[in-house]
């Protein structure tokens, strides 16, 4: 690529961010790698340029591959360091995630295998699945209802959120509800003593056991 690292201009007449947006577009891993490489290894420079690159309608470089299910790119994109996973693009206020499920809506069903190892990979990078939209909606929110498998994956993920103290509406997790009615009444039984426990943790409910022992 022409030019040294502090200069990222101009290539082939292109500019650094329109050869970007092409890369992720098109899944071009090479010119993606060809891109990166210019920056002799500056880290900080590159998660700089890959962040803050957007297109005229406010998609960040993330948004432009997920809204293609570009799986390669993305990969890529997520292996560079300082890489965020969860900017909001203008338009909609739509993370990558929810560009990649509007993706999958619009593919046939053969594609949502591929797709929603796609979106288990973001989940896996570091993409919250409890950012809402302008429109108030979360990823999960926009699934096809059709696509069981996908929406069991999100709510997985939302309920291991849940379990690290990362709390979600406990509604939008499947099963939620009960689980709430359990934890509710298991305080009730136990006394004020015990209110802090959720029965969401294993350490938790060991300390609960070992409270519950002494007192007996």
């Amino acid at each position: 690529m022409a030019g040294q690292a502090g200069n990222h201009e101009e290539h082939e007449g292109a500019s650094t961010a329109e050869l970007l947006i092409e890369a992720c577009r098109r899944n071009n891993t090479d010119l993606l790698s060809e891109i990166l490489s210019s920056f002799d290894g500056d880290e900080e420079a590159a998660a700089a340029v890959l962040n803050k690159t957007t297109t005229v309608l406010g998609n960040h470089l993330y948004h432009e591959a997920a809204l293609q299910g570009n799986y390669e790119v993305i990969d890529m994109l997520l292996d560079q360091p300082g890489f965020e996973c969860d900017p909001v693009n203008r338009v909609e206020g739509d993370t990558p995630l929810h560009s990649a499920i509007r993706w999958i809506n619009s593919e046939p069903e053969g594609q949502r295998e591929f797709g929603n190892a796609l979106v288990e990979m973001m989940l896996e990078a570091g993409s919250n699945p409890r950012i809402k939209n302008k429109g108030g909606l979360t990823p999960l929110q926009l699934v096809d209802p059709r696509n069981e498998g996908l929406k069991e994956l999100i709510r997985k993920h939302e309920y291991a959120a849940l379990n690290a103290g990362d709390f979600v509406p406990v509604d939008e997790v499947k099963g939620g509800k009960g689980l709430l009615a359990t934890s509710r009444a298991q305080q009730e039984d136990e006394g004020d003593d015990d209110a802090e426990f959720s029965g969401s943790d294993e350490e938790e409910r060991a300390e609960w056991e070992r409270r519950k022992a002494k007192r007996g």
